[in-house]
């Protein structure tokens, strides 16, 4: 059987039947033995970690630990983005000869002699600032606020300006530890301009350059030394309000939704796409429940060919998707699904959030534009057919209801577990039914399934062989139409392994 024909596949009612006259205790005594088969199988101590983990969650509002935060602070023009993408070792911040090229506060994951910490990218900071100048500086004080030790970023080559003296003023005000970075030393000769920083009172400067590597490890051992191993000032957030990430292309009506939602004119809103260039986070209160909604900037083009503020507007989309739980992604159902569209969904889905697709615009469709755009969403949106659907009017606030239980549904699929007898019993079922195809002589069984964790649910099987990813994809099709998961991603891995030998 190919995979066109295992997709085709209909379920059949007494696959449905046997699944639910099932009893518990037979489910789970299927999974015991089939644990217990699993023994004679070569596994490691990953393995064991699968089959052992266990994700219950706890209702209420809570917090757990989160990785300390290294900010990454100056004037504008130092080298600081430069910094981050060698700590980073790879190119991931913007570099330009220009001074304001990074306007957002940007975070990313980063590791030093095995210890994970958030490293987090600033905007010059400039003080007495005006205009967009003013909002970095904003965001750079706010990354210090926000941080548990700071990398002070100095051109050495141009020497203590009495811009960098007003920034240790902020530095200093702030309490959090400072660690002096004499940047653009580039080799031993040039060292003693980095012993004049001394004079800046925050104790002795670290020469180094960014872009040759010079002097980094040294820095980064004596951040390692400052930053605590759990953050004093992060925490990763569970429970509470759910946490709604808008997201879209430019101008499809982002920050109308989220005013429509709060009953203010909380986020800008203008005909120019693009006017929205950081999150916003609103609690709003929607269908009787309270809400987390972050409206994100609209992403233009691929990041790589994006400029500027454009280009950290789509960093800071895929950070509030981090955040989120959900995301909204909306269309203008004026204008066709473009390839950005495409691109923004697919974002979400790599993100492994919820997913929710909402039309915007609905009372501007005419019948020929209804007709057009049913046949885009079949053809460019088959991939996420399971998403629900709302059409609505963010100007005019029409059908916004729809987008509560549309997000109740996305939400509860994302946190769904499946028992493991449960899951067990599915797949031997699903296996004696439609059994994987002889590969090469040999036919690769299914020994064990977990569900490894939620949110999204991921499954992990355990086999004797490779299943084909037509296989896999059929796997996973039966999931969502026996246990649904509207609205949410899920993902099948497997794990091959051998007899013991004896």
């Amino acid at each position: 059987m190919n995979e066109e024909e295992f997709l085709a596949e209909p379920v059949a009612p007494e696959f449905v039947e046997r699944l639910r006259s099932m009893s518990t205790d037979e489910e789970e005594s299927r999974a015991r033995v089939l644990r217990t088969g699993l023994e004679d199988y070569d596994l490691d101590d990953e393995d064991f970690d699968v089959l052992e983990a266990d994700e219950e969650l706890i209702d209420g509002h809570y917090f757990l630990p989160a990785l300390p935060v290294l900010a990454i602070v100056g004037r504008p023009n130092v080298g600081k983005s430069a910094l981050v993408n060698r700590i980073l070792g790879r190119r991931e911040a913007v570099v330009e000869d220009k001074p304001g090229v990074t306007r957002d506060r940007v975070s990313y994951k980063a590791e030093w002699n095995e210890r994970k910490f958030t490293l987090v990218d600033t905007g010059g900071w400039e003080p007495d600032a005006r205009g967009i100048d003013k909002s970095v500086a904003i965001q750079a004080e706010i990354a210090v606020e926000l941080a548990d030790a700071v990398l002070f970023v100095v051109d050495a080559m141009v020497g203590a300006t009495s811009t960098d003296e007003r920034v240790v003023k902020m530095l200093r005000a702030s309490g959090k530890p400072v660690i002096l970075v004499a940047n653009k030393i580039d080799d031993v000769r040039q060292e003693p301009e980095a012993a004049n920083l001394w004079s800046l009172g925050l104790g002795e400067p670290f020469p180094c350059s960014a872009v040759h590597g010079r002097g980094v490890a040294d820095l980064l051992d004596a951040a390692m030394k400052v930053l605590p191993k759990i953050s004093n000032v992060a925490k990763e957030e569970i429970g509470g309000p759910r946490r709604v990430a808008l997201i879209g292309r430019p101008n499809v009506g982002k920050s109308s939704l989220l005013n429509r939602a709060v009953g203010s004119e909380r986020a800008v809103v203008n005909d120019l796409a693009g006017t929205t260039r950081d999150p916003i986070d609103e609690q709003v209160e929607l269908g009787g429940k309270a809400w987390r909604f972050v409206d994100t900037a609209g992403i233009r083009r691929r990041v790589h060919l994006a400029q500027g503020a454009d280009f950290y507007a789509s960093l800071r989309t895929a950070a509030a998707l981090e955040r989120a739980e959900v995301a909204v992604v909306l269309f203008d159902v004026t204008q066709p699904i473009s390839e950005a569209d495409i691109r923004i969904v697919d974002m979400a889905l790599e993100s492994g959030r919820a997913l929710v697709l909402a039309f915007n615009k609905w009372d501007e469709l005419d019948d020929e534009r209804r007709k057009y755009l049913e046949r885009e969403i079949e053809q460019d949106l088959a991939h996420v057919d399971w998403a629900p659907r709302v059409n609505i009017s963010a100007k005019t606030g029409r059908h916004l209801e729809k987008l509560v239980p549309a997000l109740e549904v996305a939400l509860d699929s994302w946190d769904q577990r499946i028992a493991t007898g449960k899951l067990n019993a599915f797949v031997q079922e699903l296996a004696m039914e439609t059994p994987h195809p002889v590969r090469g002589g040999k036919q690769p069984r299914i020994l064990f399934a977990t569900q490894a964790s939620s949110r999204p649910p991921k499954f992990v099987l355990f086999t004797t062989g490779f299943l084909d990813p037509g296989y896999r994809r059929f796997i996973t099709r039966r999931l969502r139409e026996t246990y649904g998961f509207e609205g949410s991603p899920i993902e099948v891995g497997m794990r091959v392994r051998e007899k013991r030998k004896r």
